[in-house]
């Protein structure tokens, strides 16, 4: 997704390479590949996901892309906002629309925001925590 097509043209280079490093973060999981998402995680990354009763931790992270989870077959970003903070911590919030292939090999259609947050790490970034997911589940 070319984050100009959604409207966001405003944003500035390096908020527009950090919302690249997030479209690359979803190819990486739509093949499920957990190997570069170890690289892309903080090793204290934690996160929230919508409608769960706990935070879960960078091992779950890293689970959450492998081959065992539903695969993605097609979505669709939506930058939000995007602020780097200090050049140090970026913050980037959007929402998505995904066709899932479910574990039955049906598809489903499912739709959410995210926000994600960022460290610098030379010149790319390293995920420290998120918090989304799917719309409807509280």
């Amino acid at each position: 997704m070319d984050i100009k097509e959604q409207g966001a043209q405003h944003f500035s280079q390096d908020e527009r390479d950090l919302w690249e490093h997030v479209t690359e973060l979803w190819e990486i999981a739509r093949r499920r590949e957990a190997g570069p998402v170890r690289k892309l995680l903080h090793r204290d990354y934690s996160g929230w996901v919508t409608g769960l009763d706990l935070v879960h931790d960078y091992e779950a992270a890293v689970a959450s892309v492998g081959p065992g989870t539903p695969r993605v077959l097609r979505y669709r970003l939506k930058p939000l906002k995007i602020t780097i903070f200090d050049q140090e911590v970026g913050v980037v919030h959007y929402s998505y629309e995904a066709d899932v292939e479910a574990d039955d090999g049906t598809t489903r259609h499912v739709g959410g925001r995210w926000t994600e947050v960022y460290k610098r790490r030379g010149n790319g970034w390293l995920m420290i925590t998120v918090s989304g997911g799917p719309d409807g589940m509280r």
